[in-house]
Order: structure tokens, then sequence, then C-alpha cells
């Protein structure tokens, strides 16, 4: 079937820029109804201050073959979480799948500073920002979820579960929100398991998003031109790769087999066969273990 998930509905919060919009438009390529949420809209935006919208997104997912909605929404205020779940209930009766995606904290952390020097605010808020807005969002959103059999939930965050035990991730509060993050996705499988329904946490590897190429100055189109200064990012992905991953495990009936589990975009490319927009299949984190991090020179052979 060239659109799986065509009478799907599926809710992307944390959907203005980077996975979150991969994601969203992998979902309406294959046919799903797609809210996506955040807080930066064409008539204001969040403190990031960029120029990507939800309302953009949406244009983007339904472009690709879906019905996409946006929806404003801050997942920090309950109730207004509240209000775009009974929304989705009230228009569509049903929620299939849920991805939590809100993250919010390029600019809150320093990445040299350890934590009893790190500003104590930023870093709390970041916590909030990534921890506490994926509880809120599930709180309100699993009860429509659960009313049909099947339902999937997907936790994004950096690293896997194997990696990200054996390796400080950057700084304290960077460390725990990812890590709290993936043990979302395993504490939610036990809940859910039980009621029909599925969750995982998710990664993607080294991502082309659009904050990423903005630092290294480049596009999407010259992204290789960032080589000459950083070699490793020969293996990196774009945004759409970790999308088509979900709209995989959204679409396949055995998806329960990996509930509870932590997964990544180049490992499940290996199990669908799907590709990245240029055809290739990176595989980032088995690459950070047995090249980059080891130190050796950057060859993608046989990663990519």
């Amino acid at each position: 079937m060239s659109a799986p998930l065509t009478g799907k509905v599926a809710l992307v919060a944390g959907a203005t820029r980077g996975a979150g919009r991969g994601i969203a438009v992998e979902l309406g390529a294959a046919g799903a109804t797609v809210y996506v949420t955040g807080r930066s809209t064409r008539a204001r935006r969040s403190e990031y201050d960029r120029p990507e919208t939800i309302e953009e997104t949406a244009e983007l997912v339904t472009a690709a073959g879906g019905h996409g909605i946006a929806v404003p929404a801050d997942h920090l205020d309950p109730e207004r979480v509240r209000a775009v779940v009974d929304r989705i209930d009230r228009e569509q009766g049903r929620l299939d799948v849920l991805v939590n995606d809100i993250w919010g904290g390029e600019l809150l952390f320093d990445w040299e500073a350890p934590v009893w020097e790190h500003d104590l605010d930023k870093g709390l808020r970041l916590l909030r920002l990534a921890v506490e807005t994926h509880a809120i969002t599930s709180h309100h959103a699993l009860p429509l979820l659960l009313r049909r059999p099947g339902g999937l939930v997907v936790e994004v965050t950096d690293g896997t579960a194997d990696y990200n035990r054996d390796h400080y991730r950057v700084s304290f509060f960077y460390d725990l929100a990812k890590t709290a993050v993936l043990r979302m996705g395993f504490a939610l499988g036990r809940e859910l398991g039980p009621r029909g329904a599925t969750a995982v946490a998710l990664t993607p590897g080294w991502m082309r998003s659009e904050i990423m190429l903005d630092h290294f100055g480049v596009t999407e189109d010259t992204w290789r031109d960032a080589l000459a200064k950083v070699p490793h990012f020969a293996i990196s992905e774009t945004p759409r790769y970790v999308g088509r991953a979900v709209a995989a495990l959204a679409a396949d009936p055995g998806v329960s087999r990996f509930n509870g589990r932590s997964l990544s975009s180049g490992g499940l490319a290996q199990e669908y066969g799907f590709t990245d927009l240029d055809g290739s299949r990176p595989d980032a984190w088995r690459y950070i273990v047995e090249v980059q991090d080891p130190g050796k020179p950057a060859d993608v052979t046989g990663y990519r």
C-alpha cells in the first residue's frame, strides 16, 4: 500500500522543526492525519526566534499526502495540552500515534560547565522542557490513544539505552534529560503493553536539523561542505529518516515486539528497508561506537 496510514490519526508534539517536522511529514506521506503542535507560529515565535512554524509543518504534511493540522501549544501548560487532545477527540474520535518530541533546550545549557557552575535556573528549565512536557502530554493523550487497540507512542531522545548507559552525554542536565526520556519509553511500555498499545524510545543519528545546518553554515544541498571541519558529519542524516522510522513502526501490525525498547533510525532502516532521502541507510550509532569514539579517521564505508 502506498498510504498504509490512511484513516490513522497522529499527534506529533514538538513538530515545529527538526525530528518532529520530519516525523510529521513522513506520517503524512503514509496517509495519516497529523496534528502538529509547538510554540512557534506565524503570529508569534518562541524564544528560539527562528523562522520555522507549525503552520509550515502542517502544510508540508498535507503536501506529502496526509492532512496536516497545526495547533499552537506550550506543553508545559497542562490545560493547553488537555485542550489539544479534546480537539482531536472532538474532530477525529481517535488517536493512533503519539510522538513526544518536545525539547526546546538548545539555548539553555552550557556544554562546558559542570553542574555546580551551570546556571541553575536554565538547567531546571531544560529539564522541565525536556521531561515534564512529555509526562504532561502522555497523561492527557493516552486515554484517547487507548480507546482503540494497536496504538503507538514514540518517545524521541538522543542516544540508545546501551550507548547512554555507558557514555556521559555532554553535560549533567543534557545527560539527565535524554536518559529520562529513554526510561519513559521503557516505563510506558510496561503500562501500555497489557492494555493493547506499544511504546518505544527512538533516537535519530547525527541529524541535519535546521539548527545544525545553520550551526555549520551550510544548507541541506551543501551539507558536505562541513566535512572539511567536521569529518564525522559524513554519517549525518536528514530529519525525514527518523520520520520514516516512525511511519514504518506505525504501519507494522507486529510493532508490539518492540514494546519498551530503545530503537534507532539506522537500526530500523535495516529492519524495514527504508532509506534516507538520498537512498542511503546511515547507521550513525554503530558508526559512533566503532569509528568516531575510538578516534578512527572518518570513513562511512559500510555504515550508510
